[in-house]
């Protein structure tokens, strides 16, 4: 008979594969051959080997056979291993024929060097687990999983015995054995809402197991306060996983194990967790919502049931390693209950496969082939060297040129492109405003944000009376006006339903009502308290945005140490490898703002090669919830110093003249290059602000033509805008820039920058004229607006950003201490030390702390490291031109990120300062519209390292994974233009396709390189074009990262950040006016909070504020969020305390 499928590769670079073994031969049909003919034919052709190319297929492969049912054997997980599994070069698959497996004698089978064999149930018959169980006995082949561990597999109560001895938790449970003959005589007694088994109570909800693994058919009763009846849950059937039944008591037929139900943790109270083991230092976990919810089976739009990712916590990795080890199954996969803060493993399910991962593929294959070339290669004299493990230290070269280990990487990160964000102000005076504003609890801290549907409903229901009132009454007292009114209503009423977290509203109490601008009301102020409403909408991430987040996430693992393989088309699997073998402590953060939140989604899918969609991997894996401020801000909430400045900022750009010499000392005392290029190309900033007003009325002209044109009146523009909407929010800028008096408002030229910057990325087939002249001089004006606001001088701008940043300060800080020393949070069970012998623990990990935030937190912060005295220019040439690079930088453009890099030094005494070594880099984020030519260009990033480009192989492919190298930074090439798809295809023989990344040149610096080489790609809702931003049909690309310095001492970065949040403590304690919540913790500093009591909403009599008489509290939440004390930014701080203390719960 004859072997297909396999194919045969004839270069000793290529694996030799058989990839299915159709029939069963004997070593004497000379099919497959036993080891003493192969040594024979050996020395027979050993003599026409010297003639032979030294290319020549090698004559020993170690096989490694495949003993399952054929469901299993041909699954698509299976397959997709094996190709991977096959391009090792001394490895041969052969696939075991169901019909060989079960009516075959043993010594029929197929010789193997490594069995791959696992119980499972066929079509018709079972596996025949003693016939495998025979055959290892008879050919001693490798083991992946043990066989006789499979029999206690299949029985539950074994199952639970072996956890129990491992000290492993599991759910309180007792078992209930039946004699099949006299099933009655058990010890069972049963109540209407309990039973009682060997005299264990179990309280109902219960679960009710079989002790038969093979046997699904779980139940769950319910207590009949809930209704009673139960849940009965059983192998997938299409799309069930359960059904309701009104029966409530137990089955009396059978032996079954009861436990009590779990009620599960947080977000997880729908879900079902799955981690799945490759041997002992290698695990993948998923989720997927429970079965016992309602038995629906969620599925995606291509029919896969969605899965959800999830983070392991350290204690779980060590669970996930006992188990392998206890049930000696190489590969194996066990269900996790998280609850109460604990996790529990409830059923061990033996060999298991992640389904639709292709990164779990390449982990899987890569693990197996390493561990039967370790085990087998000497066996065999193959001349194959170990490879540098998984689990070894991840070092890595530092600028400096010396070998380091990667310990922390700490990076913030503004979100994606996103619709122009709008917002509309008005003061109110209603007796229902102030209603809501106490109901919802605002005077506690004097502001208010209502986001949920229930509470935009009565603000829509509010305005929809308040209208009313007004088309019936014309001289009626109620102070709002009927344009805002009506506009909030119209915002409001969007979409037609409340969802997402597009829209939200601000109540800020005015105890003396709101000044009047003279420019803008003809009206006094009115006396006595107000609110004031703000009204904001828009600003939603993109589908570009979403890519761009994705293909920053993809290009930021390229940072992390080692990894020859290639994830869906990209390098950098050191750091999918070093997340998959427990040495990875990655958390996200990400603000309360919906575009921040899916921008640090969509960034993670890309960094851990995640799939699907954003909504789970933002429900599993993005921490917002109680962060006080870390990563918010209110901009409405201005310090003094904020006040003063946009004053100043006002009054400078309202002159009718050309900008003197005073001016730009005044504008730019900094002498910023950018700052002062903008200056030049305005010149007379009330000129600049005419040309600007006439090109937008010029535009909304042309939109309204376009408008009664009936050609384009239902034109779908980018992101589903349709021509009307764009016309509503350039009238309304049109209307807000200028007032009566014909003063401008300069704090609307970021709303025109912004508008503009959108249409001309993803609207300019409209071909509306004038755009670009428009998005320049706006930009100019832009260019030194929005920088300016977050402070003029060095003083102010440190001012101001320690306002914003005080708290994400400190737990950046708090970030680089903990990565060197022992967290009580990470801190494992004592066993642990005896299973890490050859493993790194978690106290080696490598730290990744990601924070996504608006544009307000990445000036403050960039502003503390540029003004707050980090180094001297005068003494630090290195950093001399860093600062130079950045203030020749004009935007800090949508994904601009600040990265911090930690290594250590292990030759260095830990006492040294020498011993830790901190990096820091930056990039300004999207490239702009334009491309101009004067584009500032950094040092690249990391630039001593590039001495090591000539030692790299070549990354980006599957071609050969059993070469594992050292751990090395991988440079990349030069930025990539956004004309050209970065990626190629290529197929290599035997092997699937894959997609490797390919450098147009490389660097152009000299020794340096460019990390992150700009990735375009298509945007979802896109049709291709091939015309870049003029067809809408790519993505920009993103500037790499450059180095800003690159031999910083933690000592030195630990006292900078120390110093600058003592500053901050004493310059905000002079300035401190806004209003700030208090939050007790354990060992906290506390603050002054001022609460405001609810006012006579139309009393002409000054409301006076009180004190609290107690600190206002905020719960911690739960232990996967952050809570922490701090005030919402930007605020002040006690002056009795030198700095603001912080305990984050990880």
């Amino acid at each position: 008979m004859s072997e297909t499928g396999g194919e045969g590769w004839g270069q000793s670079g290529n694996p030799t594969t058989v990839f299915a073994y159709e029939g069963h031969q004997g070593p004497e049909e000379g099919g497959m051959k036993n080891e003493g003919e192969m040594r024979k034919g050996e020395e027979e052709g050993q003599g026409k080997e010297e003639d032979e190319d030294y290319d020549s297929p090698p004559e020993r492969q170690i096989v490694v056979g495949i003993c399952s049912m054929m469901k299993k054997s041909k699954s698509k997980p299976m397959t997709q291993i094996m190709e991977r599994l096959c391009k090792f070069e001394y490895i041969t698959v052969v696939i075991f024929p169901e019909e060989v497996i079960l009516n075959e004698p043993v010594d029929k089978w197929p010789l193997c060097d490594c069995l791959v064999s696992f119980h499972s149930k066929g079509t018709n018959e079972r596996f025949p687990l003693d016939k495998a169980v025979e055959y290892a006995n008879l050919r001693n082949p490798l083991l992946i999983n043990d066989l006789n561990m499979q029999y206690y597999i299949q029985d539950r109560r074994e199952v639970y015995r072996i956890l129990q001895e491992e000290g492993i938790d599991l759910p309180r449970y007792a078992v209930l054995t039946r004699d099949p003959d006299r099933p009655e005589e058990c010890n069972l007694v049963e109540g209407e809402d309990h039973v009682e088994v060997n005299g264990e109570v179990f309280p109902k909800p219960f679960v009710e197991k079989p002790v038969c693994a093979e046997d699904h058919n779980v139940y769950i009763y319910y207590p009949t306060s809930a209704g009673g009846g139960s849940q009965r849950l059983f192998r997938k059937i299409g799309s069930r996983s359960s059904v309701y039944s009104p029966e409530s008591c137990v089955r009396k037929t059978g032996s079954y194990i009861y436990e009590e139900f779990m009620p599960t943790d947080g977000t997880d109270v729908k879900m079902s967790c799955q981690v799945y083991t490759v041997g002992p230092d290698y695990a993948h976990a998923e989720a997927r919502k429970s079965p016992a919810l309602d038995g629906k089976v969620e599925r995606d739009s291509e029919g896969k049931e969605i899965r959800y990712p999830v983070m392991l916590t350290a204690m779980e990795k060590l669970v996930a390693r006992k188990v392998c080890l206890a049930f000696k199954q190489t590969v194996c996969g066990f269900d996790l209950l998280r609850a109460n803060g604990h996790s529990f493993v409830c059923d061990v399910n033996g060999f298991s496969f992640v389904k639709n991962s292709m990164k779990y593929y390449d982990d899987c294959a890569k693990v197996l082939g390493n561990m039967v070339m370790r085990e087998l290669a000497p066996q065999f004299h193959i001349p194959w060297s170990i490879p540098m493990e998984a689990e070894d230290i991840p070092i890595v070269p530092t600028t400096s040129g010396t070998m380091m280990e990667l310990r922390c990487v700490i990076a913030i990160i503004r979100h994606g492109d996103r619709t122009p964000k709008q917002k509309m102000k008005m003061e109110v005076r209603h007796p229902l405003f102030f209603e809501l504003f106490e109901k919802y609890g605002g005077y506690k801290s004097g502001k208010l944000k209502l986001k949920k549907p229930k509470q935009l409903q009565e603000v829509l229901d509010i305005a929809r009376l308040l209208l009313a009132e007004l088309g019936q009454h014309t001289d009626c007292e109620i102070e709002e006006k009927k344009g805002k009114l009506e506009q909030l209503k119209t915002v409001l009423e969007m979409y037609g339903h409340f969802s997402g977290i597009n829209r939200k509203v601000q109540l800020t109490y005015l105890p003396n009502g709101q000044p009047k601008a003279s420019s803008e009301e003809e009206e006094g102020p009115k006396e006595g308290p107000s609110l004031l409403l703000v009204l904001k909408w828009g600003g939603e991430l993109t589908p570009a945005g979403r890519v761009q987040a994705e293909e920053l996430g993809r290009a930021f693992r390229c940072m992390y140490p080692g990894g020859q393989g290639d994830y869906a088309g990209f390098p950098g699997c050191g750091l999918l490898r070093l997340h998959s073998t427990y040495r990875h402590d990655l958390k996200i953060y990400a603000s309360d703002e919906g575009r921040v939140q899916m921008t640090a989604a969509a960034f993670a899918k890309g960094l851990l090669a995640l799939e699907g969609e954003l909504t789970p991997i933002l429900v599993q894996m993005v921490k917002s919830a109680n962060m006080n401020g870390m990563l918010d801000s209110d901009s409405e909430s201005l310090t003094d110093c904020q006040q003063r400045v946009k004053a100043r900022l006002h009054e400078i750009m309202q002159k009718d003249q050309d900008f003197t010499e005073a001016d730009y000392q005044k504008l730019a005392p900094t002498g910023s290059p950018s700052l002062v290029n903008s200056m030049k190309i305005i010149g007379n900033p009330v000129r600049t602000c005419d040309q600007v007003y006439a090109l937008i009325q010029r535009l909304t002209s042309q939109i309204r033509k376009r408008l009664e044109d009936p050609k384009s009146a239902d034109l779908q523009l980018y992101h589903s805008e349709t021509l009307e909407l764009m016309l509503q929010r350039w009238s309304k800028l049109e209307r807000d820039f200028r007032n009566k008096s014909g003063r401008y408002d300069i704090s609307k030229i970021p709303d025109i920058y912004d508008c503009v910057k959108y249409d001309t990325q993803h609207n300019s087939m409209l071909g509306l004229e004038d755009t670009l002249e428009l998005f320049r001089l706006s930009r100019a004006l832009a260019d030194i607006v929005i920088p300016q606001e977050y402070g003029i001088n060095k003083p102010e701008k440190m001012d101001i950003a320690q306002a914003y940043c005080l708290p994400l300060m400190k737990k950046i800080q708090l970030d680089l201490q903990r990565t060197h020393e022992d967290e009580a949070v990470n801190k494992l069970h004592p066993l642990w030390f005896r299973y890490s012998r050859g493993v790194m623990s978690p106290g080696r990990h490598v730290r990744t702390r990601l924070y996504f935030t608006s544009e307000s937190h990445v000036h403050s912060l960039l502003s503390i490291f540029r003004y707050g005295g980090l180094l001297d220019e005068v003494k630090d040439q290195q950093w001399k031109q860093a600062m130079d690079y950045l203030s020749a930088v004009s935007e800090l453009n949508y994904m601009t990120q600040i990265v911090i890099m930690l290594y250590e030094d292990n030759n260095k005494d830990p006492g040294s300062e020498e011993r830790f070594h901190v990096e820091l880099h930056f990039s300004p984020g999207v490239k702009s519209c334009e491309d101009e030519d004067n584009v500032p260009m950094g040092f690249g990033f990391r630039p001593a390292s590039a001495e090591n480009q000539e030692k790299q192989t070549n990354q980006g492919s599957l071609e050969d994974l059993s070469q594992d190298e050292p751990d090395r930074a991988l440079p990349l090439s030069e930025l990539i233009s956004i004309r050209r798809s970065p990626m190629i295809r290529n197929r290599k023989t035997g092997s699937m396709e894959v997609l490797s990344e390919t450098s147009p040149g490389s660097s152009s610096k000299g020794a340096s390189y460019r990390l992150f080489p700009s990735c375009s790609r298509q945007s979802p809702e896109i049709k291709p074009t091939g015309l870049g931003f003029e067809g809408c049909s790519m993505v920009p690309s993103i500037y790499p990262l450059e180095t800003l310095h690159n031999s910083l001492s933690l000592k030195q970065v630990d006292e900078f950040l120390n110093a600058v949040c003592e500053d901050s403590s004493d310059a905000h304690a002079k300035t401190m006016k806004a209003l700030s919540v208090l939050f007790d913790t354990s060992s906290q500093g506390y603050g002054q909070a001022h609460t405001y009591p609810p006012p006579k909403a139309l009393s002409s009599s000054e409301t006076p504020v009180r004190p609290p008489t107690h600190p206002l509290c905020l719960s911690s939440g739960p232990p996967s969020t952050v809570s922490s004390a701090g005030p919402s930014s930007p605020t002040s701080v006690n002056p009795s305390k030198p700095a603001i203390h912080f305990s984050f719960s990880e």
